[in-house]
């Protein structure tokens, strides 16, 4: 069987599924989880008005979708994409919470890998997500610099 790859972002907005019964949903799931055994690799599930036919679906995918469920029961909207999609510099900029104009200049002063598609930047989201954690790490360590020089100075 062939599958075809998913270059598509599938979202849901927040507040778009009831969240108490994603949360219902939720409780089932993880009891599921729970009560199998944690080297089961996949499991067997049997849909509601789908006859004898069971779906069967990989753990990591059980659990990504316990997640998903997670979220919609807080109320929150969810978006998955591949870790390999490529996004547009609208995209990426949205996705850091920043100016286009700003990811343009990280991404020209080579602080995140893209390419060129004619004439347009392309950004790879696990490229963008590891920019995310480099900056997250390089503010972690600006606080608790604060934070210690702050203690060396209460200490006087």
């Amino acid at each position: 069987m062939t599958v075809t790859p998913i270059t598509q972002v599938g979202s849901v907005s927040p507040g778009a599924v009831d969240p108490e019964k994603a949360a219902r949903a939720l409780r089932r799931i993880n009891d599921y989880l729970v009560h199998s055994a944690s080297d089961t690799d996949e499991f067997e599930i049997l849909v509601e008005g789908g006859g004898d036919q069971a779906l069967v679906l990989p753990r990591q995918a059980v659990e990504m979708f316990a997640y998903i469920l997670g979220a919609m029961a807080r109320g929150q909207g969810v978006q998955i994409l591949p870790l390999n999609a490529e996004l547009t510099t609208q995209q990426a900029a949205d996705l850091l919470n920043v100016s286009r104009p700003y990811l343009i200049g990280l991404l020209e002063r080579g602080e995140i890998d893209y390419r060129r598609v004619g004439r347009h930047r392309r950004i790879r989201f696990d490229a963008v997500m590891e920019y995310m954690r480099h900056d997250d790490l390089k503010r972690k360590s600006v606080v608790d610099e604060l934070s210690r020089l702050g203690q060396e100075l209460g200490d006087d």
